[in-house]
């Protein structure tokens, strides 16, 4: 595979790992390249970002290499979140919230596989509205990052406490598990939206 290619499918692979980043180590794996090589890569990529015309960045913390946006555009994002087209959730974003809301802390690796297809989106989506923080790391391979609520995701729901969710049938498995949560979430967001359309 030639050295553009690499980099396309190293760029593929920054995407794909989401919050939880990817190593050098791991990418040196993947690729079947040396780490050298990957680094190499890396800061031909971060290169190429720097660009203007380019709208994310390479973004190196604890080792583990993240895509993120530019901190230069943020009050464009701003605004996207202020629109009131952004105002409603996606059914994505909705189930994801429930999922976190009532399994806390999970990886994203722990939701995909609840809601049976890839999650980054709608946790990136969570997080930049601030319903959703990363409240640490799970022990043993790879320390993926750990999801849970916000005060903002309490305060947006009008609630005092996570004790104060819905509760539970008992004895769900995660398919019904997600299906009741996420069921409450859809009503509440259903509701918001009907009372922003009226004024």
């Amino acid at each position: 595979m030639e050295m553009k290619e690499l980099k396309a499918v190293l760029e593929g692979l920054l995407f794909a790992s989401g919050d939880e980043g990817i190593t050098v180590k791991q990418t040196s794996k993947i690729l079947d390249i040396t780490e050298e090589a990957v680094e190499h890569l890396i800061e031909e990529l971060k290169y190429d970002y720097e660009h203007v015309t380019r709208g994310i960045m390479i973004m190196k913390s604890h080792e583990v290499y993240h895509l993120t946006t530019k901190p230069e555009h943020s009050e464009y994002f701003k605004k996207l979140l202020e629109t009131p087209q952004a105002s409603r959730m996606s059914q994505a974003a909705l189930e994801t919230l429930a999922i976190i809301a009532y399994k806390q802390p999970i990886t994203r690796t722990e939701i995909e596989e609840i809601r049976g297809v890839k999650s980054d989106r709608p946790v990136q989506t969570l997080i930049a509205r601030s319903l959703i923080e990363e409240v640490g790391r799970r022990e043993g391979a790879g320390r993926p990052v750990l999801f849970g609520t916000t005060k903002d995701f309490l305060t947006y729901f009008g609630l005092t406490s996570l004790d104060e969710l819905p509760p539970l049938q008992d004895n769900l498995d995660t398919e019904e598990l997600e299906h009741e949560a996420d069921l409450f979430f859809e009503r509440f967001n259903q509701m918001e939206t009907d009372s922003t359309n009226q004024n």
